[in-house]
């Protein structure tokens, strides 16, 4: 029987992204608390809550499978931008983000939790993604938190809409700013799907 692949991720982009790989895949939200844990890094946390999405969605399934989590996270200076709660913080998000050499970090932590007959594995890791942003007017922070498109996005933003515009450069993997870093992933399950 053919191994089964669930995203546990309700997110549109990275639907996009897996189906770029594979083909047919299952989707189950894991509808975990995303909260964050004391003492942990930036790079620990997102690779904690990729486990706990994956985690989830693990235990409520059966059979063999590959069941992969992912959770993004957008810091600088060491903390942490989750998504912006109204358009004030998201235009104040996108301010600090700006400030001095407009540099920032994309974190995408991933999981992936395989069930082969017996065997089961464990892969846990991060990839990191450095983001230089452009200057923008308040005018085009407040047009881009207009379009709505800012509300559930790490950071207030997302590169692969308008707001493309206003990143100057990026050293790293694109996919990974995106919300799956798939040169990683592909590593991790290339001998599942060929």
């Amino acid at each position: 029987m053919k191994t089964k692949i669930i995203l546990a991720s309700g997110s549109p982009r990275r639907k996009e992204l897996l189906k770029q790989l594979i083909p047919e895949f299952e989707i189950k939200v894991s509808n975990v608390e995303e909260t964050l844990e004391e003492g942990l890094t930036v790079y620990e946390q997102a690779e904690r809550l990729a486990y706990i999405k994956a985690k989830a969605v693990f235990d409520k399934t059966t059979g063999d499978r590959i069941v992969i989590g992912s959770d993004t996270m957008v810091a600088r200076n060491n903390k942490i931008y989750g998504k912006p709660k109204n358009k004030e913080n998201g235009i104040e998000m996108i301010n600090e983000l700006l400030e001095g050499d407009r540099t920032h970090e994309v974190i995408t932590g991933l999981c992936v939790l395989i069930q082969d007959g017996e065997k089961y594995k464990e892969f846990k890791t991060n990839d990191i993604v450095k983001v230089i942003l452009r200057n923008m007017t308040y005018n085009e922070i407040e047009n881009w938190m207009d379009t709505g498109k800012a509300m559930d996005k790490a950071g207030g933003y997302a590169i692969q809409e308008e707001f493309c515009v206003y990143v100057e450069k990026i050293e790293g993997n694109h996919t990974t700013i995106i919300g799956l870093p798939m040169h990683k992933l592909y590593e991790i399950i290339k001998d599942y799907i060929r």
